[in-house]
């Protein structure tokens, strides 16, 4: 501790700095992820006609999920129907994955539109859905500012990508 100001070293937090400066060199995310076939290096859980399950490379909560179209549109209302209607059946089997691989006491589910709103990635839609529990906010947050994830993100991988219908 220097003087009052206090440090906590989280030297992996360094990837998601370095993810967000490069972001607008790289092509986005959930279009590699559509394109791809490798579901497992992608840690896409569940795919549809329209839209994908994938998890958050930077999770707010063990589990956090993203559910994206395939198309590249950053608003809600440039979505077709049935977009809309697969993003919805994502997120209900999402909900119900989550519940049995990780009995949460509730959810949070947003979408931020527009970068004003939060979005970090605001040119492609997507909904966020975060897994909550009882005490899951201790004092780390509010005393060091940061967020504690109890489990590596391969791990939750396995153990969320079994809990999904089989790929079509």
């Amino acid at each position: 501790m220097r003087g009052d100001r206090k440090i906590l070293f989280a030297p992996w937090r360094m990837k998601y700095v370095e993810y967000v400066a490069m972001r607008p060199k790289r092509a986005c995310f959930f279009c590699e992820a559509a394109r791809s076939k490798d579901d497992e290096k992608n840690f896409v859980l569940c795919r549809s006609d329209n839209a994908l399950v994938m998890l958050n490379l930077f999770p707010y909560n063990t589990g956090h999920l993203l559910i994206a179209p395939y198309r590249h549109v950053g608003d809600i209302l440039s979505l077709s129907e049935e977009e809309c209607i697969d993003l919805i059946n994502l997120l209900r089997l999402s909900l119900v994955a989550l519940r049995k691989a990780y009995n949460p006491d509730g959810f949070n589910i947003g979408i931020n539109i527009g970068g004003i709103s939060g979005a970090g990635l605001e040119d492609h839609v997507h909904i966020h859905v975060v897994p909550r529990w009882k005490g899951d906010t201790n004092f780390m947050p509010i005393i060091a500012n940061t967020k504690v994830i109890p489990e590596a993100i391969k791990d939750t991988y396995r153990r969320l990508v079994k809990q999904f219908p089989k790929k079509r």
